[in-house]
């Protein structure tokens, strides 16, 4: 009995189809991945500095309030519009002969206010609350009859901001000693 051979093209068509198969294999297991990864490391990045930049704005903002805010659009709006800032970014110190700007520089170049708002992955504008604390204190005269209860209020002593990405977060709303404090830090 003679065995009767395959057409050529039977062979070439399969091994058309097994180097499609390997390239779109090496994509989806080798490049994709690996660009996924260097864009989650770039979102993460971006939203670190502008994170440090809010908690910087932040500071020059109770230096001047003696409170935080947790209104972003004020805090641009300060950090675009203020006269002592815009020294302090534009500014030399004189004994060390470097640049006074607080603010740091992003990934994509220079520092705008506008990168305050919004968080570069989903564009979503960060989570920034500040704290109310409400003191209560009873004046008691030498006879034990209460004299009046003294109520005080204080609105912005702390801060807490939240990257909507997950990427991260500066402050605290309960500990003072975490009010500056980063969580990459």
């Amino acid at each position: 009995m003679t065995k009767k051979s395959e057409p050529w093209y039977i062979h070439a068509i399969l091994y058309v189809v097994i180097a499609i198969l390997l390239v779109v294999l090496i994509k989806v297991a080798i490049i994709d991945p690996a660009d996924h990864i260097q864009k989650e490391e770039y979102y993460r990045s971006e939203s670190i500095l502008r994170m440090d930049n809010i908690r910087q704005a932040q500071i020059l903002w109770q230096k001047k309030n003696e409170k935080f805010t947790d209104n972003l659009s004020e805090l641009v709006s300060y950090v675009k519009n203020d006269s002592t800032v815009q020294q302090l970014i534009v500014g030399i110190d004189t004994l060390t002969n470097r640049s006074t700007n607080p603010f740091k520089s992003l990934t994509t170049g220079e520092f705008t206010p506008d990168s305050l708002m919004f968080s570069p992955k989903s564009h979503k504008p960060y989570n920034l609350q500040i704290d109310t604390t409400v003191t209560i204190d009873t004046v008691i005269n030498r006879r034990g009859k209460i004299v009046r209860v003294d109520t005080t209020t204080v609105i912005g002593s702390l801060y807490f901001l939240e990257c909507p990405d997950g990427y991260g977060t500066v402050g605290d709303l309960e500990s003072p000693t975490l009010r500056n404090t980063a969580s990459w830090e």
